[in-house]
């Protein structure tokens, strides 16, 4: 039996290892479940969802070379997303459609920063840190200005 791309089919989890776990399909032949295609949250250890011996679902992705690409969470048929209410609908009559106001063309608009701008900033905050800190440990240490005894 061929392995045909998009095809949903039944398999047997025939080794776990850290990037993934392979999967034997009807017919013989073996695919990989890719760590990131074994569910649709975080997966740290593949061990943690499947272990050998699993029989699962999967969806074939791609056959490339012999290498067979196989997802766990795309075989799960899942709700299709809907659109939200707004979407497609006409604005009532008398109300204005806010969806794409650009909010920036009205008020204290700032011209954008060149980055000599931001360097001359940011090197005149840095230099009155340095002298802060500098002035905080010389008296600390009893430099210029300190006590003597």
């Amino acid at each position: 039996m061929s392995v045909e791309v998009g095809s949903k089919v039944q398999g047997k989890v025939t080794g776990i290892t850290n990037f993934g776990a392979f999967v034997e399909l009807p017919g013989g032949s073996t695919g990989l479940v890719h760590i990131s295609e074994v569910a649709d949250s975080y997966v740290k250890d593949v061990n943690d969802h499947l272990t050998v011996g699993d029989q699962i679902e999967v969806k074939i992705l791609s056959e490339q070379d012999g290498k067979i690409a196989l997802s766990i969470k795309k075989a799960i048929d899942q709700p299709e997303k809907r659109e939200s209410s707004y979407a497609g609908r006409a604005p009532r009559q008398g109300k204005t459609d806010n969806r794409n106001k650009d909010f920036r063309s009205k008020g204290n608009f700032k011209p954008k920063e060149t980055f000599e701008d931001k360097m001359a900033k940011f090197l005149k905050s840095s230099e009155e840190n340095l002298s802060s800190l500098k002035r905080n440990t010389e008296t600390k240490r009893g430099g210029r200005g300190g006590r003597r005894g």
